[in-house]
């Protein structure tokens, strides 16, 4: 998004219970939902490490990037993507800022424009009911997901996939209005951690492109 705040490809590229679930699929599939639920309200800080893989629409390319990022609610996170290149995506409640430290051009969009109904406004935005209708999805690669779609036509991206192991936050995948499929898996998340609100601050730096819509 980056899908994530609605950004073009190039970006992008830079930029949960089976078991004994398994033998009751409605209930794991119910507590998906609730799980999702759960996090958007309970969870209102975070920090994890993240892999995320792009897709194209045909299956045939596939990019791969990570780093980590932190939230904090409402309106407040960053994402630092370290491989394979530096990028950062950084709201501060206001705005949201897009950098690309290999061009040195960064980037912002009002965030009642950048936000909405995205990804992003999963991990930290206020509440989800208002932009998306709930469902739960069959259990699969060892996870519980639910499905967020936005009610919202002919946005950005097609519906949001939430993959849980347990109460835990595992995945996020994401199809955008061409088909192309972006996930996220999640690692060593810890919720409800103190966050410097620094963290959520961006100055451009010295010489920079700057681009403000």
């Amino acid at each position: 998004m980056n899908v994530l705040c609605q950004v073009p490809f190039r970006h992008l590229s830079r930029l949960a219970l089976i078991g004994w679930c398994a033998l009751v699929p409605g209930l794991a599939q119910a507590d998906a939902v609730d799980a999702l639920r759960g996090f958007v309200s309970g969870a209102k800080s975070g920090q994890a490490s993240f892999v995320q893989t792009v897709t194209s629409a045909d299956g045939a390319r596939k990019k791969v990037s990570s780093g980590s990022f932190e939230f904090a609610r409402p309106n407040r996170f960053v994402f630092a993507y370290t491989q394979p290149f530096e990028q950062t995506i950084v709201a501060d409640g206001q705005k949201v800022w897009i950098y690309d430290a290999e061009l040195n051009q960064a980037s912002s969009r009002r965030m009642s424009q950048a936000l909405g109904a995205t990804p992003a406004a999963l991990l930290a935005g206020a509440s989800l009911e208002p932009d998306f209708v709930l469902s739960a999805l069959p259990a699969a690669d060892g996870l519980d997901w639910a499905l967020a779609t936005p009610k919202a036509k002919g946005g950005a991206f097609q519906a949001l996939r939430v993959g849980f192991r347990g109460a835990q936050l595992a995945a996020m995948e994401v199809t955008d209005s061409f088909g192309q499929r972006s996930r996220l898996d999640f690692s060593q998340l810890r919720t409800n951690t103190p966050v410097v609100p620094e963290r959520f601050r961006f100055t451009p730096p010295p010489g920079a492109d700057v681009v403000e819509q």
